[in-house]
């Protein structure tokens, strides 16, 4: 059991006979009445964000999870499947369980949320910045470097990413896997 003072981001409770990930919280002290903590929470099943608020002090049951890690091998028609890097046991999980799966590339590292009662995975998390090279994009303006202007490019996954003008076929880039956004040019 753990109270409203124990939240913090990654949290996973258990909400409405559910499990549920705190993704946000804020504790709220408002000049009258009593204090509360206002929270974001993803359900882990469904993926499904909701906004809920708790009084302060509340007890909420903690869900026991283990991180563990995988590599991921491949895609077939049934799913996705990872290695576990210490046993070597490979496991298959539903696409639902991974948020952007379009940034797997094998042998990539991920982390792997088990609930350690059940031993049921629950979500499969990417790495916060992938590499990838740019296979196609069309060639900026010489000198247009002033501006903060964007242009596509796509990946060699087949994303398509906005990235700066200077962004040539061939380079890779660090783009961050929780929304897609370009972050720097790689040098080799």
């Amino acid at each position: 059991m753990a109270t409203t003072a124990d939240f913090r981001n990654g949290l996973v409770i258990e909400y409405n006979n559910d499990l549920y990930t705190i993704v946000q919280f804020q504790h709220v002290k408002p000049g009258k009445g009593p204090a509360f903590v206002r929270t974001k929470l993803k359900n882990l099943k469904t993926g499904r964000v909701i906004d809920n608020t708790f009084s302060s002090g509340v007890r909420v049951n903690v869900a026991r999870v283990e991180r563990r890690p995988y590599q991921y091998l491949y895609k077939d028609d049934v799913g996705y499947y990872f290695m576990h890097l210490e046993t070597f046991e490979q496991i298959h999980v539903d696409g639902s369980m991974i948020d952007n799966p379009e940034f797997l590339v094998e042998g990539i590292g991920v982390e792997v949320v088990v609930h350690a009662e059940t031993e049921t995975v629950l979500t499969v998390d990417l790495p916060q910045f992938v590499v990838l090279e740019v296979v196609y994009s069309e060639p900026g303006l010489r000198g247009d470097t002033a501006t903060n202007t964007l242009k596509q490019a796509k990946v060699e996954n087949g994303s398509i990413i906005m990235v700066p003008l200077f962004v040539n076929v061939g380079d890779k880039i660090k783009i961050d896997t929780r929304d897609k956004s370009y972050v720097e040019r790689v040098k080799a």
